[in-house]
């Protein structure tokens, strides 16, 4: 079966959380024999910044960013059994979903996936009028990078005939343990970029228990945070490309997962390094958010704060052989049961059930 999937990148994280997602999803899904095309514009610097090349297991076609490349991209939709327009692809997401849906044909699956669910929902509840809003009634199923119940039952009341949370998981291709990397030594590692939702929430889990512990080192990475005020123990070291996570996982004694505003107040959204760190193997503090439990086991798989103070004193109270066991048994937990692997037996259940119960219905 053929997918023509429209995000944000593939081939680049940079500015672009999705990727190392659609990456682990979609090459699983390619192992079950699926023949898939990722479209994406060249916007934003990503192509400048590019830490894979399209691999075999996909066609990757990055278009200008203009309303002609766009329309252009969008026509090939025709050629799809499956047709998936991603959440936050950075270019005329509205004009964009408007010409997929219009180009796919009559008897393709069409999928409307969103990356960033608890925010898309805030727009389509402020405005009755929004374009996805609209064409809800043309998308056949609504997939969500996770959310749980309380994303699925938003979805169901904005007009979605069905939505179905696929949570973030590992790559054990791409994440794994690595041998330590002095670059990236610390007591405790912070990875992400300055972004309007999270960075009040950075200050307070992460800024404010480095100031609390002046003995203690404290690693910053991602990009925007170089005018950021912050004290002299955190080393903030910018953009770290792809390649170097999994040494920027395992060095620090501790990584800290953040997670943005909207996604903590909703819940059952683990943001895809908590996976990331998890399969490298490295103790993982998080900041509370329902559904934790679901995916890692508190005090033994992950370690969870409530605010910057709980983050402080669980530094001070770590060593490094406690902070080993509990990376160990959180890698072991995640291969058991959260890999993009698992993920994929998931959509493709789905897929294969919807084509197959619309292909019954043409008889």
């Amino acid at each position: 079966m053929k997918i023509a999937f429209y995000g944000s990148s593939l081939v680049s994280a940079y500015w672009n959380g999705a990727a190392t997602y659609y990456r682990g999803l979609l090459r699983s899904l390619a192992e079950k024999g699926y023949e898939i095309t990722f479209y994406e514009p060249d916007v934003y610097d990503r192509q400048k910044y590019r830490d894979m090349e399209p691999p075999d297991w996909c066609k990757v076609v990055v278009y200008e960013g203009t309303i002609d490349a766009l329309k252009a991209a969008a026509r090939q939709a025709a050629e799809a059994d499956i047709v998936v327009k991603a959440s936050g692809v950075g270019f005329q997401d509205d004009r964009l979903l408007e010409e997929v849906l219009g180009n796919a044909s009559p008897r393709a699956l069409k999928i409307f996936w969103d990356v960033d669910a608890p925010a898309t929902l805030a727009e389509l509840k402020s405005d009755p009028d929004h374009p996805l809003r609209q064409a809800l009634f043309k998308i056949d199923l609504v997939l969500t990078y996770g959310g749980g119940d309380p994303v699925v039952n938003a979805y169901r009341s904005v007009g979605a005939a069905e939505c179905v949370p696929i949570y973030n998981a590992l790559d054990p291709q791409t994440h794994h343990p690595v041998p330590e990397d002095s670059r990236f030594a610390a007591d405790l590692g912070f990875l992400g970029n300055r972004l309007p939702d999270r960075e009040a929430r950075v200050e307070h889990f992460f800024l404010d228990p480095a100031s609390r512990l002046p003995g203690r080192r404290f690693l910053l990475g991602g990009s925007g945070w170089q005018d950021k005020p912050m004290s002299s123990n955190v080393n903030y070291i910018g953009h770290v490309p792809t390649r170097d996570h999994n040494a920027f996982n395992v060095t620090p004694m501790a990584v800290l997962n953040i997670s943005r505003a909207s996604m903590a107040e909703n819940g059952f959204s683990p943001a895809t390094r908590v996976f990331e760190a998890a399969g490298a193997g490295a103790c993982l503090i998080t900041d509370h958010w329902e559904g934790i439990e679901l995916f890692l086991k508190p005090d033994e798989e992950i370690l969870v704060a409530r605010d910057g103070q709980d983050v402080a004193a669980l530094i001070a109270g770590l060593s490094r052989q406690s902070a080993a066991r509990i990376g160990a048994r959180a890698r072991m937990r995640v291969l058991a049961d959260h890999t993009y692997a698992h993920r994929a037996r998931e959509v493709d259940e789905i897929f294969r059930a919807r084509l197959g119960a619309r292909m019954e219905a043409a008889k």
